[in-house]
């Protein structure tokens, strides 16, 4: 008891910085569960989206499972009676073993094919008769249909069997309702069947689960437990397949339960293959929740990695904290253990205080961490937010592990400097108090100098892989983000930091003999008390340079990734919609074989006729509302040039555009041409016959502005074009080369007017490009569409591909954490601040009281004050600012092997966007400010009799 009246009493004297403790406790609690929350949160919401792309792609219910079988048994024995039944049971266990709600469930029996005719059928008319049908049953049939005409079947002892039939299928035999039909088997059994009702698909009735009767028309559909009777037990005819459907609520499916479908679907498939006959199993989301299992732990991965700078800040804001504390409190420890107290005791004092403060920040931090995921769930870029639908997030047992696991690890961590102090006498504290200035544990180690070596030598590598990707033409689509990415530069940072500390106070030294016949009083103190004590001040010096540099390492990790990403986005579609329509032609319908390809018409001589085709109006793109300009790009990828002053000939893709619709529509960045794209516009329009021409085609031909081409394709007389000027991109083109790199030839481009493309070669189907209008979405633009039953072929639209690619699970973990990351850091950096002033003011309530009692002005204090802040923080800042920049230019260009070297286009560039640089310094000055204004308020409070009492005694 009396142990916890001292913990108490000591962590009440030092509340303020108790309280600056608790907060990096709970902050490194919040961040560390948000790791496993976040990545639950963001794959769960990602996954369903991806899952219900399958009802637009497939038109089917996401939860939607098929697995159905042909019956092999010429015969219905026991054994295959058995085995129907084993996989009804096993059916029936689906939905437990994939951990999901069954929302509907029906299954279908059929046997094999009859002949079909009526029962009053002449001769002739029997053999005639082509209608054709099984007998089939249906587990809940009255709640998939609906009765058109008639009734639903009941179960007849008389050997009649009624049935349910389509429209389609009564009028292929003939018949009326009530009508007795003949079922005839290849046997030549005969069954009686009475058609009494006439079905249709009720598209209301089972909105997870349709029953599609066009799609199963011919045959009767008599009542389940009929079917079972004499067919399945009584074997009165072959079986020919069997069928269940079920659509499980997928919306219930997590990411926990990710490996209980995954291995329910390899059993279903597995339990079918071969069991009763051939099987096949649809099971359309398989292959996308499959997926996610490998995304899970690389998203794991990249999450820890994007921490890493985070978790280093926080760590080193814990240990200065402590170590501060524990600073003012080493005379209390060097007396206790003077008086008897072992180490055990003191440590055990502090480890008690530790765990209370380490608990309490338990109980608080993983509520923070929700709000923490939140924030990286909203985020659309770097210091970035949408109002996107929030991330449903709830606490875990994991993040509570997680939690757990990072208030062990800061325990640990502020308990090394109370068990360094625990070693420290009253003299050795005395004596240590009047060093300041001595080396430091990671000087003394070269720690700065291996930290520098280990990022370096890592950078080095990480080079020579981009060169070989580069120089092999490898496509690196398969590779994510490598964590080390983000790891080294916080490396490099550390190391970086510490080696010009180890510089700084020999600068310091420099400019104090360079000047000191001249400075003033308040700036000579001012540098000799930062000479004398350079030791003090490295914490918070190093604490600040983290800070900067990884800060501006964030910003221009996250600009870069995030602009390549949505430049080869627009860059690839050209515009904001492109799109192609159906053009009617007089091409023949094409004639397939049995291999499925297409033969030659008219006996095998082939065809040599142009297809004509019919250019369809252009108006109605032009008046779409919310459209600001439109365009028609032609594109032939497989056009013929030959240079007249060379004579080098070969393929080319060939574009036709209009000059001004073409300006005023399509996307293109700056910097990729020599002179901006208007410009080469402009050119062209000046000669109806003037083109422009890719580098590679200028080089491989031979040719310089000024010559001239000749261009056709297929059946074309050859036009000439002049040679207006030489480009080295297009919007939508690549200039690259495939896969294979120098093995394949390089891509050429030919850009012409369209008009003279027409009348001088051939009109085919063109591209149309659309800009548009600020604000609005790209569904106004599909509902006109709609509306105007335009004949769509084929649609990009960069904007929808904008947003998928910013919902990417890795993007978003890359924008949000980054964003977070900095955020928590300049928090952080305040407090910290903030935290050593006030205490290194404090401590020297004394010298100022007595350089208050000489006579020194209040102003010239200040001064004095704002002077060492300058020379220390402002120093510090300045020196991350410089090793942000440094690890910048070093390690965001690694970034490109993340992007296929195959269609990076436009090439990868690095982003400093000066709105991140100014938020940083506005932030840090903002911190600076603050800062002395409270010291300086401090100060003015300071009673010089109180301090000089203070230092008497």
């Amino acid at each position: 008891m009396a142990l916890w009246t001292m913990i108490l009493r000591k962590m009440a004297n030092n509340k303020w910085l108790q309280l600056n403790l608790w907060i990096g406790l709970t902050v490194c609690v919040a961040l560390f569960s948000s790791l496993p929350l976040y990545s639950e949160a963001i794959l769960q919401r990602t996954l369903l989206k991806e899952v219900q792309s399958v009802q637009h792609e497939e038109n089917v219910y996401p939860g939607y499972i098929r697995m159905s079988t042909t019956v092999s048994a010429a015969q219905i024995d026991d054994k295959t009676i058995t085995a129907i039944q084993r996989a009804d049971r096993f059916v029936q266990s689906i939905p437990e073993r994939m951990g999901l709600v069954a929302l509907s469930f029906y299954q279908q029996r059929s046997t094999q094919r009859m002949k079909v005719y009526g029962a009053d059928a002449s001769d002739q008319e029997k053999q005639s008769q082509k209608a054709a049908g099984s007998i089939k049953s249906h587990s809940s049939i009255e709640k998939h249909v609906r009765i058109v005409d008639g009734r639903l079947p009941i179960v007849r002892t008389d050997g009649v069997m009624e049935a349910l039939v389509t429209e389609k299928f009564l009028i292929a035999v003939k018949r009326d309702l009530g009508k007795e039909l003949i079922a005839e088997s290849p046997e030549k059994d005969k069954f009686r069947v009475v058609p009494v009702g006439i079905m249709e698909t009720d598209p209301t009735a089972n909105l997870y689960l349709p029953f599609l009767t066009n799609e199963d028309s011919d045959g009767f559909i008599i009542p389940y437990e009929q079917f079972e009777s004499e067919f399945v037990l009584g074997g009165k005819t072959r079986l020919s397949s069997l069928e269940w459907k079920f659509a499980l609520d997928y919306e219930k499916l997590t990411v926990d339960t990710i490996d209980e479908f995954v291995q329910a679907d390899k059993e279903i498939r597995r339990y079918f293959r071969g069991r009763i006959g051939v099987d096949e199993i649809n099971i359309p989301s398989a292959a996308i929740i499959a997926g996610y299992m490998d995304k899970q732990d690389k998203l794991d991965i990249m999450m820890l990695s994007l921490y890493a700078p985070v978790m280093l800040m926080l760590a080193f804001y814990l240990y200065m904290a402590a170590n501060l504390i524990i600073d003012r409190q080493k005379t209390e420890i060097s007396v206790l253990r003077s008086r008897g107290a072992s180490r055990f005791q003191i440590m055990m004092a502090y480890t008690l205080e530790g765990l209370f403060l380490g608990l309490s920040a338990l109980a608080v931090g993983p509520f923070l961490g929700i709000a923490f995921t939140k924030v990286l769930g909203a985020s659309n870029g770097f210091l970035a937010f949408v109002e996107r639908s929030a991330l449903d997030v709830s606490l875990s047992s994991d993040a509570y592990k997680v939690a757990a696991a990072a208030v062990a690890a800061a325990i640990i961590l502020i308990l090394i400097p109370a068990f360094m102090a625990t070693r420290v006498s009253i003299v050795s504290h005395k004596q240590q108090a009047a060093r300041l200035n001595k080396p430091t544990f990671w000087h003394k180690t070269g720690l700065d100098v291996v930290l520098v070596a280990v990022s370096v030598y890592l950078l080095y590598n990480f080079n020579k892989r981009q060169d070989d990707l580069q120089r092999l033409g490898l496509d690196s689509d398969s590779l994510q983000l490598d964590p080390l990415l983000f790891f080294m530069p916080s490396l490099f940072a550390l190391g970086g930091g510490l080696l010009l500390l180890r510089i700084y106070p020999w600068v310091i030294r420099l400019v104090y003999h360079a000047g000191r016949k001249w400075w003033l009083p308040a700036l000579y103190n001012t540098l000799v008390q930062i000479s004398r004590s350079s030791g003090q001040y490295q914490t918070i010096k190093l604490f600040l340079i983290m800070t900067v540099a990884t800060g501006l390492f964030s910003a221009n990790a996250a600009r870069t990734i995030n602009d390549n990403m949505e430049s080869k986005i627009q860059y690839a579609v050209g515009a904001d919609i492109a799109l192609t329509t159906r053009w009617q032609s007089s091409a023949s319908p094409a004639i397939y074989g049995s291999s499925g390809q297409p033969v030659q018409a008219d006996n095998g001589i082939s065809q040599t006729k142009r297809v004509q085709y019919t250019e369809p109006s252009f108006v109605p793109f032009q008046e779409l509302e919310g459209v600001e300009a439109s365009a028609k790009v032609f594109k032939k990828e497989t056009a013929r040039y030959t240079a007249a002053s060379s004579g080098v000939n070969g393929t080319t893709a060939l574009y036709g555009i209009d000059t001004m619709d073409f300006g005023s529509t399509a996307w293109m960045k700056s910097g990729l041409l020599e002179y901006p794209i208007n410009s080469y516009l402009n050119l062209l329009a000046t000669n109806a016959k003037a083109v422009l021409i890719s580098r590679s085609l200028a080089e491989k031909a031979k040719v310089k502005p000024g010559d001239t081409m000749r261009i056709s394709w297929d059946g074309l007389d050859q036009a000439p074009f002049v040679v207006y000027g030489i480009i080295d991109y297009w919007p939508s083109w690549n200039p690259l080369a495939g896969e294979d790199g120098e093995k394949q030839e390089k891509p050429y481009l030919v850009v012409g007017h369209l008009g003279t493309i027409q009348n001088r070669l051939a009109i085919e189907p063109y591209e149309v490009w659309m800009k548009l209008k600020e604000g609005v979405s790209s569904q106004v633009i599909y509902d006109q569409l709609e509306n105007e039953k335009l004949s769509i072929t084929n649609l990009r639209d960069a904007t929808q591909e904008l947003i998928q690619s910013k919902n990417d699970p890795f993007r978003l973990a890359i924008n949000g954490v980054m964003t977070l990351g900095f955020v928590i850091s300049m928090l952080v950096s305040f407090f910290g601040f903030l935290l050593f002033w006030i205490l290194t003011l404090s401590g020297r309530t004394l010298q100022y009281g007595v350089l208050r009692a000489m006579g020194l002005p209040f102003s010239q204090m200040i001064g004095m004050l704002a002077s060492e802040q300058l020379l220390t923080s402002g120093a510090a800042v300045f020196l991350g600012v410089m090793i942000g920049n440094s690890i910048s230019a070093l390690f965001v260009p690694l970034f490109e092997m993340s992007f296929a070297t195959s269609d990076q286009v436009p090439p990868f560039e690095i982003i400093h966007q000066l709105s991140d640089y100014v938020q940083l310094y506005g932030i840090v000055g903002f911190m600076l400010t603050a800062g002395l204004l409270i010291l300086g308020y401090r100060l003015s409070r300071i009673r010089i009799a109180q301090a000089l009492k203070l230092g008497e005694e």
